[in-house]
């Protein structure tokens, strides 16, 4: 089995260009390196997984004993993030994943699109008009209209619904955002340059994984493999004459 994913931290956003001269907005991940901490097996733990951990120096204080045994088990350093992530099949001529081995950006070489996981950013208790995009009611004089008005029902059911929405706690979520596009790969400085926003404030933990669904490439407008309906109509004319 190969590990799918591995940790990183959101180190920014900024832009480049294609070949075309395209510009394309984009999010700078440091990925990695990460170690493999533990493997989990079908036989002894249910499920198979990896444990992975984002190698960043840590204080010896800092570790319990308990997850100081775990990581000598393993015989790795201490880490300060640790995340499970998905086996994949092993392709011909790949050796397993074990404990210890280390993990960096050219896990994605051949990948065009990745999952990125991050905890969005926190923005404290927030009213319906902010938190769900609510439009509000009248700005008139004598008018509350940042409130999102009634909540109940009438004589029946006589009850609020479960999951209204209502003001609460605004971001500090898990959020996924899916087939985000590889757009640069830095091997030496282990960076990865994903198409579109992620998740998360700078220096945010991240788990980017090959994507689970990637999108089918699309044709161009114009290539052998298009079919142009003005010329196809006017070849089917000809035939019929």
């Amino acid at each position: 089995m190969s590990v799918s994913g591995i940790l990183g931290k959101k180190i920014g956003m900024t832009q480049v260009f294609d070949d075309a001269g395209v510009v394309h907005p984009v999010t700078v991940l440091k990925v990695g390196p990460c170690v493999i901490t533990q493997i989990k097996s079908e036989a002894k733990d249910g499920y198979e997984a990896a444990q992975i951990g984002l190698v960043e120096f840590v204080k010896a204080t800092k570790v319990n004993k308990a997850m100081t045994g775990h990581f000598a088990k393993a015989d790795v350093a201490p880490v300060r993030e640790i995340r499970e992530v998905a086996l994949e099949p092993l392709e011909e001529g790949q050796e397993a994943a074990k404990a210890g081995d280390r993990l960096t950006v050219e896990l994605f070489t051949e990948t065009k699109f990745v999952d990125v996981i991050g905890t969005s950013k926190g923005r404290g208790f927030a009213g319906v008009v902010r938190r769900h995009g609510f439009g509000g009611g009248p700005k008139s004089h004598g008018h509350m209209f940042q409130i999102q008005g009634s909540i109940g029902a009438s004589s029946f059911p006589s009850r609020v619904f479960p999951g209204q929405r209502m003001p609460g706690r605004f971001g500090t979520a898990q959020t996924t955002v899916r087939n985000l596009r590889i757009r640069g790969i830095d091997v030496d400085e282990n960076l990865l340059l994903v198409e579109g926003a992620v998740p998360g404030a700078r220096d945010g933990y991240v788990l980017v994984s090959k994507a689970v669904a990637p999108p089918r490439e699309r044709r161009g407008f114009s290539g052998s493999g298009t079919v142009d309906p003005l010329k196809a109509s006017k070849k089917a004319s000809a035939k019929k004459k």
